[in-house]
């Protein structure tokens, strides 16, 4: 399955060498997981609290698992304590493209 163009990704676009995801995170969820899209963003369920950047530092750590990259390469920009956020992935946009598409529904489903 080929990637979709991030036009049709609204919670990702090209940034210098990378790419920007906008977030929408849901703690205290029973496990780790995107949940389709909410409102322009990838909602993620995550198995944390958003206590002392916990839930934070679990969501740039699952994204780097998921994506396959080092910790390093996935950065929070923006929403610190904000169930939306802003992150900074350092890995080519058709990549991350890819990888987003395997955790949407099929756009004619």
């Amino acid at each position: 399955m080929s990637a979709p163009p991030a036009s049709d990704l609204p919670c990702l676009a090209a940034e210098g060498d990378g790419c920007r995801l906008d977030v929408s995170v849901s703690p205290n969820a029973k496990r780790t997981a995107a949940d389709g899209l909410h409102d322009g963003a990838l909602r993620v369920r995550l198995a944390a609290p958003p206590v002392d950047g916990k839930a934070n530092a679990r969501l740039l750590a699952w994204l780097a698992d998921e994506l396959g990259c080092p910790k390093r390469a996935v950065a929070l920009l923006r929403g610190d304590t904000s169930r939306r956020k802003q992150l900074r992935i350092d890995l080519p946009l058709a990549r991350v493209a890819a990888w987003l598409a395997t955790q949407l529904p099929p756009a004619d489903a």
